[in-house]
């Protein structure tokens, strides 16, 4: 062999054994440094899980009804000879609304008043010879009760002649008038109809609440009412019955009461129920953006050791923004909210918001 080819030979030799020096150096870095295996981590938002007390905001289309909705009726029968209300007049309670003719109920009055006077008087002489020994007990039993049917008499045809002028109940507006002057009105038992009153210085709203929600709800829990007739005005109210008996919809009747001073609402206006319910407690409540997925198979990037790992939670409800969660989550989690996206089980992540 020339001398050429063997210092060929050895400067292969040579080469083999640096390119295998560089290879194995290569690998031992690459293996102290991570680089053999490609592993990205994702840039993340996260909060901590906190326990919160739970208001709920609980919406509903209703309508406004007053407080008190009356019809007046007639007592006595006979012609009306005075009408002292028009629609839209306000009346107090005791107001006469119309008067119907008298003359007779007057009379029978009269002559009812008269025998009950005499009949007290026989029965004060009656106690006085008695008292001198100069009756029987049977003439003074007779004298008390003809005293006390004249005074039943009395009593009946007082009321008749007061029934000749019909009054409102209850202080209130006229919204309907029924007869004019010269109308013939009848009592029980079909009496006739003389007007409407209704009292909105007060109003009701009757709202349906799901099962779901009807159970927040507590009797005194605040109502905000709105209304389109008012777009800028809200109403305060108060929850005032809420029904034992659901309908075929499960849904139940909520009362909600509220002041009207100043009568800007009538009865009949649709209104929008707005009522801020009290759980009573503290629940988990996170960002509605933290969950994956729909409220019914929630899940959730729960971050540890800067890896965020999949968990599946039980949503109840959503309140505004956020979701209540009664289980799959404790104290001191904390959960993804912003980066989901890219993520999926065990994947490393870089907290940006730490």
């Amino acid at each position: 062999m020339s001398t050429r080819t063997r210092l060929l030979l050895i400067g292969g030799i040579i080469a083999v054994i640096l390119i295998a020096l560089i290879v194995r150096s290569k690998a031992v870095l690459n293996s102290e440094t991570g680089a053999g295996s490609i592993a990205t981590a994702y840039s993340v938002s996260v909060v901590a899980v906190q326990k919160e007390a739970v208001d709920e905001n609980i919406s509903a289309v209703g309508t406004l009804n007053a407080i008190n909705d009356v019809v007046v009726l007639s007592e006595t029968q006979g012609r009306i000879l005075k009408v002292d209300c028009e629609v839209g007049d306000y009346k107090k309670a005791g107001s006469v609304l119309v008067e119907v003719d008298n003359e007779l109920k007057e009379a029978a009055y009269k002559t009812a008043q008269v025998t009950y006077e005499r009949a007290k008087k026989d029965l004060e002489r009656y106690d006085t010879l008695s008292s001198e020994h100069s009756v029987s007990e049977t003439q003074i039993e007779q004298a008390r009760w003809s005293c006390q049917s004249a005074e039943a008499q009395y009593i009946t045809a007082r009321r008749q002649l007061n029934d000749t002028k019909i009054t409102t109940p209850i202080s209130g507006i006229v919204t309907a008038r029924y007869v004019n002057e010269g109308t013939m009105v009848v009592g029980a038992p079909q009496a006739t109809q003389i007007a409407n009153i209704v009292d909105i210085s007060k109003m009701k709203a009757k709202i349906f609440v799901a099962e779901k929600d009807v159970f927040h709800i507590h009797v005194g829990d605040p109502a905000e009412i709105t209304t389109d007739v008012y777009p800028q005005t809200s109403f305060m109210g108060t929850v005032f019955t809420i029904g034992s008996k659901g309908d075929e919809g499960h849904t139940y009747p909520v009362e909600v009461l509220l002041n009207n001073p100043k009568q800007q609402l009538r009865a009949g206006m649709f209104v929008t129920i707005t009522i801020n319910a009290h759980s009573g407690g503290e629940s988990i409540v996170i960002p509605r953006a933290a969950l994956v997925g729909s409220i019914q198979d929630a899940k959730v990037f729960v971050v540890k050791n800067k890896i965020a790992s999949l968990r599946s939670v039980v949503a109840n409800n959503e309140i505004g923004t956020n979701v209540e969660i009664s289980s799959g989550l404790a104290l001191g989690d904390t959960v993804v909210t912003d980066g989901l996206n890219n993520l999926s089980d065990n994947t490393p992540v870089i907290v940006r918001n730490e």
